[in-house]
C-alpha cells in the first residue's frame, strides 16, 4: 500500500489535500502520473497545508448558495457549440473545461472545472448530462445541449 498526498479532487476516494492509502499500482500507474497525487513524506504535511488552503480558496463557502447555483444550473439547460461532421459526431469530445466555460457564458457563476463530472464521453451532438461537486454533499446535475458550430 502506498500513501499519498492527493493534488486534485479524485471521485470516490477523496479531495485535494487529503492523505490516503492506495494499492501501489493504482499509485504508481494512475494517480501520480497523471498528477493527482503526490508521494507522501514526513515534509509533506507542510504542503498538505498549501494544498487545503487553496482548496478552501476555491470553495463555494455557504451551503445555502451551492443549494441556489445548483437550483439554477438545472433549471437551465448549457449550450455548449462543437466542430461536427456529418451525423452530429463531434470532432474530439466534450471536456470538463468545456463545461465550465459554457457554465460561465450563460451567465449562471463560476464552476470549478475539477468538480466537473461527465460520466460517458460526450461525442455528438445533442443532449446529454454531467454532474457538478459544488459542496460536500450538494451535486447539481447540469443538461447539457451539444449543437454544432457553423
Amino acid at each position: 500500500m502506498s500513501k499519498l498526498i492527493l493534488t486534485n479532487e479524485v471521485v470516490g476516494l477523496g479531495g485535494a489535500g487529503d492523505v490516503v492509502e492506495v494499492k501501489d499500482g493504482y499509485a504508481r500507474n494512475y494517480l501520480i502520473p497523471q498528477g493527482y497525487a503526490v508521494a507522501w513524506t514526513r515534509g509533506g504535511a507542510k504542503q498538505v497545508e498549501q494544498i487545503r488552503a487553496a482548496r478552501e480558496a476555491r470553495a463555494i463557502h455557504d451551503r445555502d448558495e451551492a443549494v441556489a447555483l445548483k437550483d439554477s444550473l438545472e433549471a437551465t439547460k448549457v449550450r455548449l457549440t462543437g466542430k461536427a461532421g456529418q451525423g452530429g459526431r463531434l470532432f474530439g469530445s466534450v471536456k470538463p473545461a468545456d463545461v465550465a466555460e459554457a457554465v460561465a457564458a450563460a451567465g449562471l457563476g463560476s464552476i470549478d472545472k475539477r468538480k466537473v463530472h461527465i460520466t460517458s464521453p460526450i461525442k455528438a451532438t445533442g443532449e446529454h448530462e454531467a454532474t457538478v461537486r459544488l459542496h460536500e454533499d450538494v451535486v447539481a446535475v447540469i443538461t447539457l445541449q451539444v449543437v454544432a458550430a457553423k
